[in-house]
């Protein structure tokens, strides 16, 4: 019986022991686990985590370029807009056309004293104000041929007045839109004229510089008729020519026309840088480009002009300007 119960002992005792070690290893391998994961978690993110941020990143760039997308988008519609409303505002406000015709509100240059032609160099330059009819003022400047320059220090208007008779020719200077008489190329020219032995007679129409009224076509042609009537009463005998620069040029030969219908023409007419007529510089105006293939391009922007009366038809008084 001793024999025989001593190799169920071994056996039963070599199970335990056997299941023990196993329970050991599985313990060991738990408790190795463990230790792994706290590794794991001191050693900071894994893979996964870059990958998430990358992925933010790409999200956060997709926002700004949808951002920016939206943003031009609507500068763009802005822009269509506002490109296809000024037509609808030019033409149903034809007043700016003619502001932007004259263009009598921008005073170039700025804070000068036009009562003080001095100051702009012209030591031999006498400033008038006159009046062509009521509420109208023109302020005027007479620049007297440069050999008496030493003569018109300290002269007043009468002396000014009486030089107009001297054998001096006479150029009634008529300039164009924007700025004054006493702009800094116009002023350049009247020294160059004065040099040659000219009288320069220049004046700002109605609405520019310091002259008072309302500028129309009509009024400024009637501006100059009244300034070229006063040169002739004063100047007897001698010469008058009429130079006209840019719009100046319409002006012109409006004065032109009209004097050679009541057959008083000037002596000579001189036309720098001068136009067909207002509705074809209009057309070719570089700010017509963008819209000269415009829908209904001529009822926008051109017939407002004519209805506005404003012509200045150079062609059409050249052809009548002929002494009867």
């Amino acid at each position: 019986m001793r024999k025989r119960t001593e190799p169920v002992a071994l056996e039963h005792e070599c199970h335990a022991a056997s299941g023990s070690s196993s329970a050991g290893s599985a313990a060991a391998a738990l408790d190795a686990d463990c230790r792994l994961k706290q590794n794991l978690c001191l050693t900071g993110p894994g893979p996964a985590e870059p990958r998430c941020a990358a992925d933010a990143g790409m999200k956060r760039a997709l926002g700004r370029r949808k951002g920016l997308c939206f943003r031009l988008r609507k500068i763009l519609l802005c822009v269509v807009g506002l490109y296809v409303a000024i037509p609808f505002l030019i033409k149903l406000c034809p007043g700016i056309q003619a502001k932007l015709i004259f263009l009598n509100f921008v005073r170039v240059p700025y804070f000068i004293d036009l009562k003080k032609p001095q100051d702009q160099g012209l030591n031999h330059t006498c400033n008038y104000y006159l009046q062509p009819e009521e509420d109208v003022t023109l302020g005027v400047w007479h620049t007297v041929p440069a050999v008496w320059w030493k003569n018109a220090q300290g002269k007043d208007q009468m002396w000014y007045e009486d030089a107009l008779a001297s054998s001096h020719p006479i150029i009634l200077y008529l300039h164009g839109n924007a700025g004054t008489r006493g702009g800094d190329h116009r002023v350049e020219l009247y020294k160059v004229l004065s040099s040659l032995g000219y009288h320069v007679v220049t004046f700002d129409y109605r609405g520019w510089g310091d002259s008072v009224g309302t500028p129309s076509e009509q009024g400024m042609t009637y501006d100059a008729l009244h300034v070229f009537d006063w040169i002739k009463a004063r100047s007897g005998d001698n010469s008058v020519y009429i130079w006209g620069h840019s719009l100046g040029t319409g002006v012109a030969t409006n004065l032109v026309r009209r004097l050679c219908e009541r057959e008083t023409p000037p002596d000579a007419l001189i036309l720098e840088s001068p136009f067909t007529n207002i509705r074809e510089e209009a057309k070719s105006h570089p700010f017509s480009v963008i819209y000269r293939y415009f829908p209904g391009f001529d009822w926008f922007f051109l017939d407002p002009i004519t209805n506005s009366g404003i012509q200045f038809a150079n062609d059409e008084n050249l052809r009548r300007s002929t002494p009867r």
